[in-house]
């Protein structure tokens, strides 16, 4: 109505005296919507959800093995099976890019226990599970009678009964071993304080889709000995990724770990290397990986920035490695402290793809464990 009224005014402003005394003429605008009770039902426009034109899921094929089972210790799935996993998850990110429906956890229902703060985890399983059709609960410490001593076998014996599976993200690894024994669904380690198996996953992801093939790549992690390398040490033995790991004394990865390893290494084909030299461990390396300095609940933090501070991953240690490196990172990170921002910013970075692999390689997990 406002522009019909100024295009009129507009108009009148070249016409006589005696003209612009008469009441200016208005015309109507049309309705914004069209008049739908005049036309017939088949011309109306329609939305239709569900029933008969709902598309149809694609057939998806995966082996049923995995199913029921739990992922608590890296070590729980075969080096066959962790490539299966690797490749459902493949399928499912070109589903997810082209916008096709993969619904296929309709009806099962996910209890997420968190003892820890979380971005990625918590949001990579909440959205993966309303993607494949499911439902997720977030389940923090406040939420549950754990904080009033309830135990973990009881908790465990609860949630097995409303929920068709649970992730855990939690401070002691015995935790998660508890709810794997008492509880009667599968069991996701989500994180504890001896090994990080779904961060492992994605990084196998991340690296197989930039170079094509695992096995005889160069993985060199520089930092602490943590859950993280734990991960990395054992997924990449068992994928045929040759690892070196440099760490001071006293901050490199437990004795039994290395053992297991080497292991996988010898049915792989690859090696594994614990040094604590950052130079050496470099050295043709395809994929330069740190973490934090200093993780959630470590009391003697001074003493760790200082011990770690040589193993900082510099343009200068990333200039050692191959020219086609990428550089890794878990996730989240410090500028400054375990890396340079011009390393964690630059051009050899893939850490926000290593971040989306997470939601990736987590709804083919879930997929093998309950379909």
């Amino acid at each position: 109505m406002v522009d019909a009224f100024a295009h009129s005014a507009s108009s009148e402003s070249n016409q006589p005296a005696a003209a612009k005394a008469e009441s200016p003429k208005l015309r109507s605008l049309p309705k914004a919507e069209p008049d739908y009770s005049s036309m017939d039902a088949d011309e109306r426009p329609t939305l239709s959800l569900g029933g008969s034109t709902a598309k149809n899921l694609k057939v998806f094929s995966l082996g049923a093995r995995m199913r029921g089972r739990s992922l608590v210790d890296d070590t729980d799935l075969t080096p066959d099976e962790l490539a299966e996993v690797l490749e459902t998850a493949a399928k499912l990110k070109r589903m997810h890019k082209r916008g096709e429906p993969h619904a296929y956890l309709a009806g099962k229902t996910l209890g997420m226990i968190f003892q820890h703060p979380s971005t990625r985890t918590r949001v990579s399983f909440e959205a993966g599970m309303s993607q494949l059709g499911g439902h997720a609960l977030f389940l923090g410490m406040n939420d549950l009678q754990l904080r009033r001593g309830e135990t973990i076998g009881d908790t465990a014996k609860v949630l097995s009964r409303y929920v068709d599976a649970i992730v855990a993200r939690v401070t002691s690894h015995n935790d998660i071993v508890a709810l794997a024994e008492q509880g009667s669904v599968p069991v996701i380690n989500a994180l504890s304080d001896r090994s990080h198996p779904c961060q492992a996953l994605a990084d196998m992801m991340t690296i197989q889709e930039r170079f094509g093939a695992l096995p005889g790549l160069k993985l060199a992690y520089l930092g602490d000995g943590n859950n993280v390398a734990t991960s990395l040490i054992l997924d990449g033995a068992a994928m045929g990724l040759n690892v070196t790991v440099a760490s001071p004394v006293g901050h490199q990865p437990p004795r039994d770990v290395l053992t297991q390893a080497s292991w996988l290494a010898a049915a792989s084909g690859s090696r594994i290397t614990v040094t604590d030299d950052p130079w050496s461990a470099v050295a043709d390396a395809d994929v330069v990986y740190t973490d934090v300095h200093v993780s959630m609940g470590q009391t003697d933090s001074a003493a760790r920035a200082v011990a770690l501070a040589p193993y900082k991953v510099t343009t200068k240690i990333m200039a050692a490695a191959k020219p086609s490196a990428i550089f890794m990172h878990c996730l989240p990170l410090h500028r400054g402290e375990e890396v340079e921002a011009e390393v964690a910013d630059g051009a050899q970075s893939v850490i926000f793809d290593q971040a989306e692999n997470r939601l990736h390689t987590q709804k083919a997990l879930l997929m093998h464990l309950l379909c």
